[in-house]
């Protein structure tokens, strides 16, 4: 949800984040000679004769930097890693269903689709003109082997066996013990069904993840481990040269079932920083910068404030501390409360986030379904924090082992860290120390604490933004018992059941009850502090006014229509 990375100093550009933006420049400008702009008159002239329902075609190059990586982890669909890697899949693969500006489920590569009585089957029509990249029709037999795929334990995908797994058969895919799940079949060319073991009322958002985006089997068995170097699937773009630690360059896909592209290209450079795409970008070499986890800095907000540029929103995700409820201390949910109770919310959103962000007490950020039900958090209360510690144990910290609290080094995290480390000391004495690691090395530490928590983190600054906007994405999924993304292994019987109830009602008369059965499991995981929330990030990027057809929305950057993407050539 979140690489090793070379930081800028100051505000200095590095050479290789230079070089890496001197490649994109092309040759030569042509001069246009007279006899050219006659014909050209000309062409114009019978266009204007002729039928003006064809779009015109793809121009202009879109700079948009991805911050805060060396690298792309993976642009396989089955094998997401993280937003920047997430942010490629979207342009190039596509799915049966996408969410749109609005953060509503609507029509992909199917065109329609139909829900059973009992909510378990799901039948698609994929669209007559769905082409992957290379302009072969896709098929719902296409479909098929991509979620087969997701699902085989030789794909070794982290998250597909988790989300997938209430698909009809799925686990004998998981498990080796069969090629293809029985619950997915393709009845003809165009009509995709897929079966579930039980209802799921969000399933449909669920889909807009890339574990099912359809991939090209022809494409991955001509260029085998290779094939990601030249990708392609159903999305606006394909892949034309991925120069590894330095950028991505993709340009339209002509073949894309909504027509032509408003651009013809985009390059995309991995830059380390904010700090260094937020230079290039005052240098006229980036047209698009930050995201919604990694946005601009609050001095580069002011910098840019009332500028046509900048673009802010409240982001569909919680900064928070998660704990290992696996190894003492943190096995006690007193000594958890205690360290919650030691936070005070209000001053570190002021004084160390300038205000930017909104202090919480809760788990589902301000926006998402369920929110406005009322939660009791774990406000700042020096004392109650320090009975809480005595009642661990622990008075004064006392007998207390080191303990170190684990962040990554972008954005202003350090900031946040130390101010935590200062509020423990300054409430309960205890002395708490603090480890910044590369985002990639971070990630693989939060897996090692899930698989063994004997030699995983103590506790771990780290953020949850919505793959998809239900409750779902942040409470069952996230805390629920033995899921692989609840990395601390907090547990409670009582929540489980909750979310299971709340997760498989799926009639809309039912929807008010849902959030409400999510409220009660959330209270729970607040008052054993299976996480301490700090606040809800929001997040500023900047995009010139050049470009036009895009849309800043709390999950990201999101075109409406490709073909509406414009852009002004750059000078």
């Amino acid at each position: 949800m979140m690489s090793g990375k070379q930081r800028a100093t100051g505000h200095k550009i590095q050479p290789a984040a230079r070089q890496v933006i001197r490649n994109f420049k092309g040759g030569a400008r042509r001069i246009v000679g007279l006899w050219v702009l006659v014909g050209l008159l000309l062409v114009l002239a019978s266009c204007l004769l002729a039928s003006t329902t064809n779009p015109p075609e793809p121009s202009g190059t879109l700079r948009w930097s991805l911050e805060g990586v060396a690298d792309l982890t993976s642009l396989d669909p089955a094998l997401p890693a993280d937003l920047q890697s997430n942010t490629v899949i979207n342009l190039v693969f596509g799915g049966l269903v996408r969410i749109d500006q609005n953060l509503r489920v609507r029509p992909d590569g199917a065109e329609k689709w139909r829900i059973s009585a009992d909510g378990k089957t799901y039948t698609f029509t994929i669209r007559a003109d769905l082409k992957f990249g290379d302009g072969t029709a896709v098929t719902a037999e296409d479909f098929l082997y991509s979620i087969n795929r997701a699902l085989a334990p030789e794909t070794a995908s982290y998250g597909a066996p988790e989300l997938l797994k209430h698909i009809t058969g799925a686990t004998d895919v998981i498990n080796g013990v069969k090629p293809t799940a029985s619950g997915v079949r393709a009845l003809d060319d165009r009509t995709l069904e897929i079966q579930l073991n039980e209802p799921l009322a969000y399933f449909l958002s669920e889909l807009t993840y890339p574990h099912t985006f359809v991939v090209s089997r022809t494409l991955i068995e001509k260029h085998g481990d290779k094939w990601m170097e030249h990708a392609y699937g159903t999305g606006p773009f394909r892949v034309v040269e991925w120069r590894h630690n330095q950028y991505i360059k993709l340009q339209a896909n002509p073949f894309y079932w909504r027509g032509n592209l408003g651009i013809a290209a985009i390059e995309i450079p991995f830059l380390p920083s904010i700090t260094e795409s937020y230079e290039l970008y005052s240098q006229g070499e980036l047209d698009i910068i930050g995201n919604i986890q990694t946005g601009l800095s609050s001095v580069q907000v002011n910098k840019m404030r009332g500028s046509p540029d900048l673009r802010t929103v409240n982001a569909l995700s919680v900064r928070y501390v998660g704990f290992n409820n696996r190894m003492a201390p943190f096995d006690n949910a007193d000594v958890r409360r205690a360290f919650a109770l030691a936070v005070d919310k209000d001053a570190l959103t002021q004084q160390i986030l300038a205000g930017r962000v909104k202090p919480t007490d809760r788990i589902l950020p301000a926006g998402m379904p369920g929110s406005s039900l009322p939660i009791n958090g774990e406000t700042f209360d020096p004392i109650a924090a320090r009975a809480a510690l005595g009642f661990a144990g622990y008075p004064s910290g006392q007998a207390l082992s080191e303990i170190t609290l684990t962040y990554s080094k972008d954005g202003e995290n350090a900031a946040v860290a130390h101010f935590l480390q200062q509020s423990w000391y300054d409430t309960l004495r205890v002395n708490v120390v603090l480890e910044g690691l590369p985002l990639v090395e971070f990630i693989r530490r939060l897996d090692q604490t899930y698989r063994e928590p004997a030699t995983g983190l103590d506790m771990y600054l780290s953020i949850w933004g919505a793959d998809y906007p239900d409750p779902q994405n942040f409470l069952s999924q996230q805390l629920r018992t033995n899921s692989p993304f609840n990395n601390g292994h907090w547990s409670s019987p009582e929540f489980d059941e909750l979310v299971r109830q709340a997760d498989q009602m799926v009639e809309q008369t039912q929807y008010r009850e849902r959030l409400s059965l999510y409220n009660q499991a959330e209270q729970i995981a607040v008052s054993e502090v299976g996480w301490l929330p700090l606040y809800n990030p929001q997040s500023s990027i900047l995009i010139r006014p050049t470009v036009q057809g895009l849309v800043l929305t709390p999950q990201g950057i999101i075109a409406p229509n490709w073909t509406q993407v414009r852009i002004e050539e750059h000078t």
